[in-house]
């Protein structure tokens, strides 16, 4: 038997995805993949776990969790897609469509996956569409580009490789400084001393020990449902669960009487799912201005010396022509970036990036990597940078590394 042929789709954040997926499992003649108009294919995608999830939860059918007591929606995303990706597989299709199979991976289950698929592709065909070079797999056979609605094919390998790795970005120019200076002359911003925290008797952290100083850069990595988010949210103030624990946030202990409104204050924070709440008709001048006043939109008056500082920032970003532009009407790469500007405007004490290059194509990610890495070398802010995924270009000082054991995932760091 001949070895089944692998493809690569490279997408990038203006490709019509969607609609090549729905041509492929259609069987409508593609020229590109015209072996595919006559079989049938199955789609592995998050989409599709979601619409099995609805299913469980508006209907009570239970397909991808039939044999097991646990609801689809409790499963953490690596088993959601083992059960999906098993689920495919039992109706044997000739091919399978993959869409970013990796994102909301933690390292290790993402390789786990890459192995299985790898094994899979030696049985069937299979169609990858990602997004990051970094996630074609090893067996690859044919590659191709989706631009918009055009789809591209190279002569070799080789020349897709070529053409399509990304260099490293630089911003010109240096990054604003604040209107005002937030006085912070702490030695430690974050001191965390043998913080061990439980949900429902389930250990989660474990004796924790971490200092993050001023002007340190540091990533946060560890698996899925090791702490991450929960050391997040004690920072922020956010969780009760750092009451009672040996915890200091900008000098004060926790649980002394500190307003959750001053913490908030000292810390710029972004995750991809912030954007969500800028549905408006918001220009970017105004996206920029309003991380000045902490509000969803600009309801103020802005001052001459505020526009400058937008400017400023558009400038850098080299979105300065599109200052008048509604923020609603840029791409998924450039509202980061300027989201990431809104967070900075201040220059605040501590900024913390949770998961803001999922998503992203591999040019977009570039950009925004290339973005955090100035402002950590250009500013006294501390950065936080969480991400389930090894960003090639990012630099960071520290790790602070999370590894989930029966008793609570303990912290380890490297430099």
């Amino acid at each position: 038997m001949d070895q089944p042929k692998v493809y690569a789709i490279l997408t990038n954040n203006t490709s019509t995805t969607q609609d090549l997926v729905q041509e492929l499992l259609h069987q409508k003649p593609i020229s590109q993949l015209q072996e595919l108009s006559t079989l049938n294919g199955l789609l592995f995608s998050r989409s599709e776990i979601d619409r099995f999830m609805d299913e469980e939860e508006r209907h009570d059918i239970k397909i991808l969790t039939k044999d097991r007591p646990q609801s689809l929606k409790t499963m953490s995303s690596g088993e959601q897609k083992k059960a999906l990706l098993n689920h495919l597989l039992e109706q044997n299709p000739d091919f399978l469509v993959l869409i970013n199979p990796y994102d909301n991976l933690d390292v290790a289950t993402q390789a786990n996956l890459k192995e299985r698929l790898c094994e899979i592709g030696n049985s069937r065909i299979l169609v990858q569409m990602v997004s990051r070079l970094d996630d074609i797999l090893s067996i690859t056979t044919h590659f191709l580009k989706l631009e918009g609605n055009s789809l591209k094919t190279y002569t070799s390998p080789e020349a897709f490789w070529s053409k399509n790795r990304q260099d490293s970005v630089v911003f010109e120019g240096s990054i604003p400084p604040p209107i005002d200076v937030l006085e912070c002359n702490l030695p430690d911003l974050v001191v965390m001393k043998n913080v061990s925290v439980s949900f429902d008797g389930r250990p989660v952290l474990n004796h924790i020990n971490w200092a993050i100083k001023q002007g340190e850069f540091w990533q946060l990595i560890g698996p899925n449902g090791s702490g991450k988010s929960t050391i997040l949210s004690m920072i922020t103030g956010d969780s009760h669960k750092g009451y009672g624990q040996d915890l200091t946030l900008f000098g004060q202990k926790k649980g002394s009487g500190e307003s959750v409104w001053d913490l908030k204050q000292k810390i710029g924070y972004y995750t991809p799912a912030v954007t969500d709440k800028f549905r408006g008709y918001h220009s970017l001048e105004n996206m920029i201005i309003s991380g000045l006043h902490d509000s969803i939109g600009l309801y103020v008056q802005p001052t001459d010396i505020e526009k400058n500082l937008a400017h400023q920032w558009l400038k850098l970003l080299n979105l300065y022509d599109k200052r008048e532009d509604y923020f609603r009407d840029l791409s998924v790469g450039d509202k980061r970036l300027v989201m990431v500007a809104r967070a900075m405007v201040k220059h605040p004490p501590l900024l913390i990036l949770d998961e803001p290059t999922a998503g992203l194509d591999d040019a977009s990610a570039s950009l925004f990597v290339a973005l955090v890495n100035k402002i950590a070398a250009e500013s006294d802010s501390a950065i936080v940078f969480v991400s389930h995924r090894k960003e090639p270009q990012l630099d960071p000082q520290y790790i602070f590394e999370l590894h989930p054991s029966e008793e609570g995932s303990i912290g380890s760091i490297k430099q």
